[in-house]
């Protein structure tokens, strides 16, 4: 057996002894139900939300909202660490800003955008891009201090333009650190719509968390928390496959 095989075979035997634990050592307890359902549990609320809570509409806003958060606030975090790495003028002029920006909690901001735009989708992808925003942004102005000055200066020689120096020498240096980045930034991007979607939304999977928080239904608040981890592992996969066709040409270490 291949040590794929043999990784994917103990992760299902594990997931499955945590699934039997938990659904026979909460009854045996007298745990009630609305503090810890068990998994069979869920799955008949699981039936229930899809009938009567528009599961489907909710799980896709959700999950539109995570990647279009996630692709806006990529996006600005790249093209703005790019730019301050290139002109050290502007990176020691903003960085003050910039800390000050990152030091703050973001989810803080939820509440000031809802006031600022209203219960509506905004709010949430706001949030979203603001989160996602840094991680990006400090990985690729890390990664743009530490490029090869000496092969800098050579494309100089050669009379490179700057905007060929960044595609042919900085852009290829820093892109190990742009996908780290934007595999932490996918992680966060999830916690930022939940956060907007239960300060003030009236859709999503942070919507029926709150809802089935205020019913006391913890299977409902379960369901909708394992749907949202699914979202954010299924954009880091997709994530962590471009990173490994991108970056194929990084030797990997052996075990």
């Amino acid at each position: 057996m291949s040590l794929a095989k043999s990784h994917t075979l103990a992760g299902i035997v594990i997931l499955g002894v945590v699934l039997l634990i938990w659904q026979f050592l909460p009854p045996a307890m007298d745990v009630p139900k609305f503090i810890i359902p068990t998994p069979m549990d869920m799955l008949k609320e699981l039936g229930r939300m899809y009938r009567r809570e528009d599961l489907i509409t909710n799980t896709l806003s959700t999950a539109l909202y995570t990647t279009l958060g996630f692709a806006i606030g990529s996006a600005m975090g790249a093209i703005i660490g790019y730019l301050l790495g290139m002109s050290e003028f502007w990176e020691r002029v903003l960085s003050p800003y910039i800390l000050a920006l990152q030091i703050a909690p973001k989810v803080a901001f939820a509440p000031l955008f809802i006031m600022w735009f209203g219960y509506n989708a905004t709010p949430k992808l706001l949030v979203t891009v603001l989160i996602v925003f840094f991680p990006v942004l400090v990985n690729v102005l890390a990664a743009m201090k530490t490029v090869d000055r000496d092969m800098v200066n050579l494309a100089r020689a050669y009379s490179l333009s700057r905007w060929e120096i960044f595609l042919k020498v900085e852009f290829p240096s820093t892109l190990p650190n742009l996908m780290a980045g934007l595999r932490i930034a996918s992680t966060l991007a999830v916690i930022g719509v939940t956060v907007g979607e239960l300060v003030g939304g009236n859709t999503g999977l942070g919507f029926l968390i709150s809802y089935g928080g205020g019913q006391a239904n913890a299977a409902m608040v379960f369901n909708s928390i394992v749907l949202l981890t699914l979202i954010g592992i299924v954009l880091y996969s997709v994530l962590a496959w471009a990173e490994k066709r991108l970056l194929h040409y990084i030797p990997k270490k052996e075990h």
